[in-house]
């Protein structure tokens, strides 16, 4: 305790509006938020800034000695994920979940302004001439332009035809901005084939599966192994399929090869169904086509509309993004999957590339992809020369791979890149050609490595380990690790222990190179379907284990029969988040597995891996899945209300209603949409309404069951795990499905069946991904009551908006009763910068408003005297502050402080957050400026000013009580 926090130890206890036990909580919530760009040297390499994005602040470092030394941090918005340096002076943060750019002086150490961006930026960029900001939104796929000289001019969108825009880079004479599509898919989509024909479903439908002129002349599902080569064994199927009955008929994966002809597992060829004469039988036209754009490339970049060309067909994520400063070759790292391959047995532990891709800059038809574990995979395998012949080698081996790449950065000649596996732990060196320069050599850095800084000048590699809260500095003359310096991380114990389960591919997988989050990126999704299907498998029978094992539809009558066992071969299948699962069991599509703990096989049978996880091991990963939450739902209001004149971009009509196909839906009404949502007496799914199935307010279906017209609760089984209902009535050939939350339905967006909009993706909605839209799915046959195409945009409207929570919906009778949702109202991380008091305050007006009403907290940081500071709004127009002995201040006292250079930022944060993002950073009851010592962020002369206050303040009030004492006595 410094000498400071003995001096208001008193005070602490005596003056403060707020007691200890509320200010040593540890309020934090985890969105699990991806790094984009997240450290950064300045120009004259001697200050290195890093994003510690748990903490909502950059980390500011002297690096002039090659060994970095804390000199401050400064707090920005929620969840930074990118920091970049326009000037030694001025460096621009950009904050995930606050949709927003912080700009830090960085001598100051303050953000002087905030900008407000779209949905999601990510990272940003300085390029052109004048010099612009190129700013990168991923959900709304756009780059917005900002004119550092001129912010106050609104920004100019730059839409980009490609899913996910996320890291940036530069062309080396700044004519030019490329963008990485991070969800750029890998050419794969889906033929659908598996509709129940029970008049629910009534597009796409299964003809062109069904179809005799077909490769396999109508046989669904199609044989994997159709003459015998894989296993000479008489069969067709590989594995041998077991005597497990006849499987569900299923869709199937294909995927467009070099050659534009679209291809399934066998080789065969699907292009009539998909693109040719008979496209139609797969719901689709002639000449249909699935762009597979992975950098976006923008020139022109100060016209009034700049000019937008792509490079394509590199891999499926693309997670990060350099230029070589000598070739000026676009280099970007990710991974690819192998999804059109059917089967686990046959996929295990090889379901995944991690490669470099490299572009021509004048010519981007000219690219190269290499595979960057192919050399030592491939000797380490039996034959010597497949990479993946099988799916395990020695744990030595494994560690010489790289997984889940985050990072990239090339010195100044442009013959090494440095690239870090996030997954393991590790940074791989490569040539200019992407060959890596000693096959299998890495630099072992710390847990979680994603940023890399590079001072070629002085041979110094900065890696942030984001994981461990660190930064290794590593010599690039020996290529090894010479120092790791540690920051503050308030990311609680459950989190940090749990993650290594979910990304490391050294410890989950049989290559080296794979684990859970590689299909379930940053615990959400790869945007693929995949067949994980097994021919050899067994049947799981319903209620097999134990009565009421499986919550069949509830108990609702009409809702509890027609089930079928679940069959081994399951079919394509798209993968799921896995944000908010815990507690939401049963778990995957189709409610088969009881608990996640039934998930632990797939880490030797799917990742190749020699053991599953222990018991010990299980629990920590439950923990920290069970904290991640959905972010703030972008179509929502700032208030969380529901919308009610909503855009639609991507939607448009079946032509079954009363606007003609193709047309543009009108803008939604998501009141109107929970209206139909709800409306018992004209029920949308007629005769129920959405709400009986899709309960409140996750959408998933109720963990109770219907008893004597009352729904009861279902005690946890033995795992602990919950009883989710679960329905035969959705139209699929699989009888038995999970009915699915509706809080991330809008990220599936992309996929287009009509003619005249791109395709941007292979897979849409249904749990096999094979309906397009959302409006699609609302104009089929199960809805008879969805009659005209507003009420179509309406319930389009609401699904979009459905994360947030419904606190303002008062349940019906006979409305099932739902879970408890984790996310965020759609005001969390807004943020406003004011420097006068005199200032437009109608947006901080705003924020406190929501805090009185209990939604959020709010909190301000700024700099005063020289010091950081923050206050945390208590209600009725009252602060507290970092300091105990201030006491409550009112929001004119906070607002006379800001001024030009010591502007204060107000951010919305999580209700519960306010204390610890506010005024006690680690959550021990000590508040932030109380438990300083002089130091980078507390001029010694401020600090025993503050000490000498405190002193005199205990010296008034030892005499006032030395008064009290006789009088007590």
């Amino acid at each position: 305790m410094s000498w400071l926090n003995r001096v208001y130890l008193c005070l602490f206890v005596s003056t403060s509006v707020m007691s200890a036990s509320a200010l040593a909580q540890n309020g934090f919530v985890n969105f699990e938020t991806s790094q984009v760009h997240p450290i950064d040297l300045s120009p004259d390499r001697t200050t290195l800034a890093v994003c510690n994005t748990a903490d909502a602040r950059i980390e500011l470092f002297d690096v002039s000695t090659g060994t970095p030394n804390s000199i401050g941090s400064v707090s920005v918005g929620v969840d930074p994920v990118t920091v970049r340096f326009r000037s030694n002076s001025e460096a621009w943060v950009v904050n995930h979940i606050s949709d927003s750019v912080s700009i830090v002086d960085i001598t100051a150490k303050h953000v002087t302004k905030t900008l407000q961006t779209k949905d999601e930026p990510c990272d940003v960029v300085f390029a052109g001439s004048p010099e612009m900001a190129f700013v990168s939104c991923s959900q709304v796929n756009t780059i917005q332009r900002f004119d550092p000289a001129n912010l106050a001019t609104p920004p100019t969108d730059i839409a980009i035809q490609a899913e996910d825009p996320r890291a940036l880079a530069v062309s080396p004479d700044k004519t030019k901005v490329y963008a990485a599509i991070f969800e750029s898919g890998n050419g794969s989509t889906i033929i659908a084939g598996g509709a129940a024909g029970i008049g629910t479903l009534g597009f796409p439908r299964n003809d062109a599966l069904d179809d005799v002129t077909n490769p396999y002349a109508g046989v669904n599902p199609p044989p994997n192994d159709p003459n015998d080569t894989k296993l000479p064994d008489g069969q067709v199927w590989f594995p041998p399929k077991a005597a497990n009955g006849t499987p569900p008929r299923v869709g199937l994966i294909v995927k467009k090869d070099a050659g534009g002809v679209w291809r399934d597992d066998n080789g065969e060829d699907w292009s009539p169904w998909v693109s040719g004469a008979s496209a139609t039988l797969s719901g689709r036209y002639t000449g249909w086509d699935l762009v597979d754009r992975d950098v976006a490339i923008i020139s022109n970049l100060n016209a009034v509309s700049p000019s937008v060309a792509y490079a394509d067909r590199l891999m499926n994520l693309c997670m990060a993004i350099a230029v070589n400063p000598a070739s000026g070759e676009i280099t970007v790292v990710g991974t690819d999957a192998t999804n059109e391959i059917r089967f686990e047995p046959v996929i295990g532990g090889r379901f995944l590339r991690v490669e470099i891709g490299i572009v021509d800059a004048s010519n981007a038809t000219n690219i190269s992809v290499v595979d960057l574990n192919h050399a030592h995979l491939a000797a380490a395998q039996p034959g010597g020369v497949d990479p993946y012949e099988t799916s395990t080698v020695p744990q030595s081996e494994r560690n010489k791979s790289i997984g889940d790449p985050r990072g990239i950065v090339w010195n100044d000649a442009g013959t090494r890149g440095y690239i870090s596996g996030m997954g393991s732990n590790n940074v791989v060196v490569v040539q200019s050609d992407g060959e890596r320069v000693v096959a299998g050599q890495t630099i072992e850095v710390r847990e979680g490595p994603t940023g890399l800084a590079l001072d070629d000048v002085n041979g110094r590699l900065y890696v942030l380990n984001k994981f461990d809260a660190s930064v290794s500095v590593v010599s690039t003359a020996s290529d090894t690790e010479v120092a790791n310096v540690p920051f503050y991380d308030p990311t609680p114990p459950p989190i940090k222990i749990g993650r290594k389960h979910l990304y490391d591919t050294h410890k989950n997988s049989g290559l080296g190179h794979t684990a859970c989050g590689s299909c379930h990126i940053d615990g959400r999704m790869d945007r693929l379907a995949w067949d994980l299907g097994d021919p050899s498998g067994a049947v799981k029978v319903l209620n097999g284990d134990a009565p009421g094992q499986h919550n069949l539809g509830a108990g609702i009558p009409g809702l509890t029969g027609g089930f079928n066992n679940f069959h081994p071969m399951k079919g394509p299948m798209t993968t799921q988040t896995l944000q908010d699962i815990i507690g939401k069991e049963p778990l995957h599509w189709r409610g088969d597995r009881d608990g996640l703990e039934q998930f632990n096989p797939a880490f030797m049978g799917l990742q190749g891996d020699d053991v599953m996880l222990s018991p010990v091991e299980m629990q920590q990963f439950e923990d920290f899945l069970a904290s991640i939450h959905f972010p703030p739902n972008p179509y929502r209001n700032f208030d969380n209300s529901l919308p009610t004149n909503l855009p639609l971009p991507g939607e448009f009509a079946s032509g079954t209603k009363d606007l003609p196909l193709g047309t543009q839906l009108p803008n939604g009404n998501a009141v109107n949409g929970l209206a139909i949502y709800r409306n018992q007496g004209s029920p949308a799914d007629s005769p129920f309404t959405c709400i009986v199935c899709h309960t409140l307010p996750i959408g998933d279906g109720t963990d109770t069951v219907l008893q004597a017209g009352v729904f009861q609760p279902i005690p946890p089984g033995p795992m602990g795990q919950h009883h989710v209902a679960l329905v035969s009535v959705d139209g699929s050939t699989n009888k038995a499905i999970k009915i699915p939350q509706l809080r991330n339905q809008f990220d599936k967006a992309g996929f287009q069946l009509n003619s005249g909009a791109p395709s941007l993706s292979g897979f849409g909605v249904l749990h096999d991904g094979s309906i397009d839209t959302l409006a699609r799915f609302f104009s089929e046959p199960a809805f008879p009551n969805v009659n005209t195409d507003q009420k179509v945009a309406d319930l389009v409207a609401l699904v979009r908006s459905f994360s947030g929570g419904f606190s303002f919906v008062t349940p019906l009778p006979g409305e099932p009763p739902g879970g408890m949702s984790k996310d965020a109202p759609a005001s969390v991380g807004k943020q406003t910068t004011l420097d006068s008091a005199a200032k437009d305050l109608s947006e901080l007006t705003a924020m406190l408003a929501l805090a009185d009403a209990g939604q959020v907290d709010v909190i301000g940081k700024g700099v005063v005297a020289g010091i950081p500071r923050g206050w945390v709004y208590v209600g009725s127009g009252m602060w507290q502050s970092d300091v105990a002995a201030e006491g409550a201040i009112s929001t004119a006292t906070l607002l006379a402080l800001a001024a030009p250079g010591t502007e204060i930022t107000f951010s919305v944060v999580p209700d519960g957050t306010g204390i610890r993002a506010g005024i006690d950073r680690n959550a021990n009851g000590l508040r932030d400026v109380d438990e300083l010592g002089p130091g980078p962020g507390v001029p010694a002369a401020t600090y025993w000013g503050l000490v000498l206050l405190g002193l005199a303040m205990m010296l008034v009030m030892a005499l006032s009580m030395r008064k009290l004492a006789p009088r007590a006595a």
